[in-house]
C-alpha cells in the first residue's frame, strides 16, 4: 500500500520528491466544497508530515494527529514510553501466529522486589524515576530489536527471540540479575534494586494470554524463593499459585484468629556458651497445613503488604515474652530479645511512635531490644535510613545488620550506620573449613565489624568444627542447631531454667569450696 501511494504523493507534491524513508501513510477523506478531498500524512522516521493546501485541511490534520496521539497513549505506558500490556499481547499474538516460520523465543516476566518499600522510602517521584531508570537499563541490556513492555506498576515483560532451552533462559536471567544489581542513581543517591524473573518458553503455546500468564506464575514462584531469583515455568506451578491465592486469604485472618506463633532461638556467647538472648522467629499454625515455616508464608506476606501487621505483632509479642521471663526471675537484666524488621516496616512513617508505644505497654527497657535489618533495606534513601536508625538508637535499642554479605551494600555507607552487630549469613558459616576463600571472607567480615566498633553474630552453627573456627576468628556470638533449634515459649522457658539452675549449682559449689578452704 505504501509503495503504491508514495509515487502518487511525489507527483502531487513535487517538493516532497526527496522523501525516501516513509514507514507509514495515513489517509482520511474530508468533505470540502461539496467534494471529497483526500488528506494524506506521511510518517518519516518518527515524525508525521501532513500534506496540506489550506488552513482548513491543516486543522483537520492537527485533529487527526491528536487522534493518533490518543491512540498511541492507549497502547503505551506514559511514564516509560514502553508498550503496555494490551499492545504487548497483540504483538505476542502476531509472533505466535508466525511460530512455524521463525525461531523460538522466551518470555521474561520481571517484578521489582519490595517496590512498595522502595516507593515509600524514595517518595512517589523517586519511585517513578527508579522505574524509568530500570526501563532504560533493560532497553540498553536487550537492545532495540527486542520487544520490551511495562505491563504493571513495577512489572516489565521481555520477548527475547532465539531462546530455545531452559538452560539458555536461565543463563540470560543470571546476566540480567547482574545488570540490575548495580546501583541506580536517584536524586543524588545510590539505590539498590533487584528483580524476580519468571520465564516461559514459546514452544508449548498457541495463545498469547496463556504464555504471558504462565511467565507471570513462574515469576511468583521465583519471588517465593527470595529476592533476585528466577524460575522457568513448569505445569505444577499453576496448582501452587491457586494454593497461594487461598493461602493469602487465610493469612489475612491469621493474626485475628491467633494462629501466629513466636519461636525463640538462643543467641549464645561463643566463649562462655551462655545464652545472652533470643531471636524471635514467626511461625504460622495453619488450621489445615499445620505449623508453617517463615519461608512458606513470609514472601507472600511481603507481596500482599501484610508483613507490616505481622512484624508489628511480632515485636509486641516478643517484648511481652521478655517481660514474662523477667517477672519470673529467669533472666538477667542484660538478656536481649532480637526481632527482624522488614523493609516495609522500616519505611513506615510511624515506626518510631509504634516502637515507643510497645516499650511503654510492655515496660521493657530499650537496651533489651535489638532490631535486625537487612543491608539491602538500608541502601534506598541513605539519608532517611540513617535518620531512622538514629531515632531508633535514641530509644536505647540495639541495631543489627542481618545476613551481611548476601546483598548489595556499600562499605563506605556502612561506616555511617549506627549499628551494634553484624550477622554473618549461614551460607558462609556452612562452608567454613571447606573452602579457603570462604574462610577469608568470614575473617574479613569479622575484622571489618571489629574495626567499626561492632560485634559479630554467626548464624547456622551446626558443628563443633564451625564453632572452633569462629572462636579462633574472634567471633563473639552465634546461633544454630549446635546450641538450640528454634523453640516454642514453653521449651525456651525450660532452657532458661536449666541454665539458671546450672549457674546456681556452679556458684554453690564454688562457695562451698571457698568456705572449706
Amino acid at each position: 500500500m505504501i509503495s503504491r501511494l508514495i509515487p502518487f504523493v511525489q507527483r502531487a507534491v513535487p517538493q516532497l520528491s526527496s522523501i525516501r524513508k516513509v514507514t507509514s501513510v495515513l489517509s482520511q477523506p474530508i468533505l470540502w466544497a461539496g467534494a471529497i478531498a483526500l488528506l494524506i500524512c506521511l510518517l518519516t522516521v518518527n515524525r508525521w508530515t501532513p500534506l496540506v493546501r489550506s488552513s482548513i485541511l491543516l486543522v483537520a490534520t492537527l485533529s487527526l494527529l491528536g487522534g493518533w496521539r490518543l491512540l498511541h497513549d492507549a497502547f503505551h505506558d506514559r511514564l516509560t514510553g514502553l508498550p503496555n500490556r494490551a499492545l504487548f499481547l497483540k504483538h505476542l499474538e502476531r509472533v505466535l501466529r508466525r511460530q512455524r516460520h521463525h525461531k523460538p523465543f522466551g518470555i521474561f516476566y520481571l517484578d521489582v522486589d519490595e517496590f512498595r518499600a522502595l516507593n515509600q522510602t524514595l517518595g512517589r517521584a523517586g519511585g517513578d524515576q527508579l522505574l524509568t531508570a530500570i526501563a532504560r537499563r533493560l532497553r540498553s541490556f536487550f537492545g532495540s530489536a527486542t520487544t520490551l513492555a511495562r505491563v504493571g506498576g513495577n512489572e516489565f515483560v521481555v520477548l527475547q527471540k532465539g531462546v530455545r532451552t531452559a538452560d539458555e533462559a536461565m543463563q540470560l536471567a543470571d546476566r540480567l540479575h547482574a545488570q540490575i544489581l548495580a546501583p541506580f542513581h536517584i536524586n543524588g543517591q545510590d539505590v539498590a534494586a533487584t528483580v524476580s524473573i519468571g520465564i516461559a518458553l514459546s514452544s508449548d503455546y498457541i495463545w498469547a494470554h496463556d504464555l504471558l500468564k504462565d511467565a507471570q506464575l513462574a515469576m511468583y514462584h521465583a519471588k517465593r524463593q527470595g529476592r533476585a531469583c528466577h524460575a522457568v515455568f513448569e505445569p505444577h506451578m499453576r496448582v501452587q499459585v491457586a494454593s497461594s491465592t487461598q493461602l493469602a486469604s487465610d493469612l489475612r485472618w491469621a493474626i485475628e484468629r491467633q494462629e501466629l506463633r513466636l519461636f525463640y532461638q538462643a543467641l549464645v556467647s561463643l566463649q562462655t556458651k551462655q545464652i545472652i538472648g533470643f531471636e524471635a522467629l514467626v511461625r504460622w499454625q495453619h488450621p489445615k497445613h499445620g505449623l508453617m515455616a517463615p519461608s512458606e508464608f513470609i514472601p507472600l506476606a511481603e507481596t500482599t503488604g501484610l508483613i507490616v501487621a505481622i512484624g508489628r505483632w511480632a515485636i509486641h509479642q516478643a517484648c511481652n515474652q521478655l517481660r514474662r521471663w523477667q517477672q519470673g526471675s529467669l533472666i538477667e537484666s542484660s538478656l536481649l530479645m532480637s526481632v527482624n524488621l522488614s523493609a516495609q516496616e522500616f519505611s513506615q512513617p510511624n515506626l518510631i511512635d509504634y516502637i515507643q508505644q510497645v516499650l511503654r505497654d510492655t515496660g521493657i527497657e530499650g537496651h533489651r531490644l535489638k532490631l535486625e535489618i537487612t543491608e539491602s533495606t538500608l541502601m534506598g534513601d541513605l539519608e532517611g535510613a540513617i535518620a531512622t536508625l538514629n531515632e531508633i538508637k535514641s530509644l536505647g535499642i540495639q541495631i543489627g545488620i542481618d545476613d551481611f554479605g548476601t546483598g548489595y551494600s556499600s562499605l563506605s555507607h556502612l561506616y555511617y550506620f549506627p549499628t551494634d552487630t553484624l550477622k554473618i549469613d549461614q551460607s558462609f558459616v556452612r562452608r567454613l573449613g571447606n573452602h579457603t576463600e570462604n574462610d577469608e571472607i568470614v575473617r574479613t567480615i569479622i575484622t571489618l565489624a571489629h574495626n567499626l566498633g561492632m560485634n559479630v553474630i554467626a548464624e547456622g552453627i551446626e558443628t563443633r568444627r564451625q564453632l572452633n573456627l569462629l572462636r579462633s576468628l574472634r567471633c563473639e556470638y552465634g546461633q544454630g542447631y549446635l546450641f538450640s533449634k528454634p523453640l516454642d515459649r514453653d521449651a525456651a522457658t525450660r532452657l532458661l531454667t536449666e541454665q539458671l539452675t546450672e549457674q546456681w549449682n556452679s556458684e554453690n559449689l564454688c562457695n562451698d569450696f571457698l568456705r572449706s578452704s
